[in-house]
C-alpha cells in the first residue's frame, strides 16, 4: 500500500484557499452588495440621531458599523458556510485528503477574510463621507482589521461546525450579530449605555474590535490598542482549537 506523502503546510494553505474561493466564484459580486446594505444602513440611522446628539458619537457609528459589515461577511459567511460543508460531508471529503484540519479552518477564515475586504473599504468610504469624519489612517490599520475579521470569522466557523442544520447555525448567528452590536461600546459610546451593558461588552470581540478600529481609523492610538489586539489574538486561537477539535478527522 502506497502511503500518500502530505504536502507542505504553505501548499495545503494555498490550494484549501484557492478550493474555497472557487466555490464562490459566481457569488462574490452578490456578497459584496449584501456585505454592504445592513452597514451603511446603520451609518445612515444611527449617524443622524448621533450628529444630534453627540458629534463625538460619530465616530463610535463609523467603526460600529465596520465591525458590523465584518461580522455579516466573516462571522456569518464563515458559520454558514461550515454548517453548509457539514451538512453535505465535504468536512468528511477534505477528512480524506493528506492536510491536516486546522488548515481547513485557516483557510477558510482567510478565504472569507479576502471575499470580505471591499464590502469593509465601502463601509469606511461610505462612512467618511456620509458622516463627514476625518480618516487618520494608521500604518497598523490593516492588521486590525485582519485582527478584527478572523476572530469573528472563527466565531462563526465554531457555531457552524456546532450547528445541527445550517438553519439552525443561521438563527444563531443572527441572534449573536445583534447582541455583540448592541452589548457594550461598539456603536453607541460607553458614556451612554447602562454600566452593565459595559461591563458584559468587556467580554465581546466586537467591543475590542471596534476599539482598535477607531484608534487605527480616526485616532489616536493608545495603549489599549495592544490590549485589544492580544485579546482578539487569543480569541483567534482558543475559537480555532476548539473547531479544529470539533470537526470529525482521520487518525492517521
Amino acid at each position: 500500500m502506497i502511503e500518500r506523502k502530505r504536502p507542505s503546510p504553505l501548499t495545503q494553505l494555498l490550494d484549501l484557499i484557492l478550493i474555497q474561493l472557487s466555490n464562490y466564484r459566481w457569488s462574490w459580486r452578490r456578497m459584496v452588495i449584501t456585505g454592504m446594505v445592513a452597514p451603511v444602513i446603520s451609518l445612515l440611522a444611527l449617524g443622524l440621531f448621533a450628529r444630534e446628539a453627540d458629534p463625538a458619537a460619530l465616530t463610535y457609528v463609523l467603526t460600529g458599523s465596520v465591525v458590523l459589515s465584518l461580522m455579516f461577511e466573516n462571522m456569518g459567511k464563515v458559520s454558514g458556510n461550515f454548517a453548509f460543508m457539514k451538512a453535505m460531508g465535504t468536512l468528511e471529503y477534505f477528512a480524506t485528503l493528506p492536510v491536516q484540519r486546522y488548515m481547513v479552518v485557516l483557510a477558510t477564515l482567510i478565504a472569507f477574510f479576502l471575499m470580505s475586504l471591499p464590502a469593509t473599504l465601502v463601509t469606511i468610504l461610505a462612512g467618511r463621507f456620509l458622516l463627514g469624519i476625518t480618516l487618520s489612517p494608521h500604518p497598523l490599520v490593516m492588521v486590525v482589521v485582519l485582527m478584527t475579521a478572523v476572530p469573528l470569522a472563527a466565531l462563526g466557523a465554531l457555531i457552524g461546525s456546532a450547528a445541527r442544520t445550517p438553519e439552525d447555525a443561521g438563527s444563531t448567528i443572527t441572534l449573536l450579530i445583534f447582541l455583540l452590536t448592541g452589548l457594550g461600546p461598539v456603536v453607541i459610546p460607553p458614556n451612554r449605555l447602562p454600566a452593565l451593558m459595559v461591563q458584559i461588552g468587556r467580554l465581546s470581540p466586537a467591543t475590542y474590535a471596534a476599539s482598535a478600529l477607531r484608534q487605527t481609523l480616526i485616532g489616536p492610538v493608545t495603549g489599549q490598542l495592544a490590549w485589544d489586539l492580544l485579546f482578539l489574538s487569543l480569541l483567534t486561537l482558543l475559537l480555532g482549537w476548539a473547531t479544529s477539535r470539533k470537526m470529525t478527522w482521520r487518525s492517521a
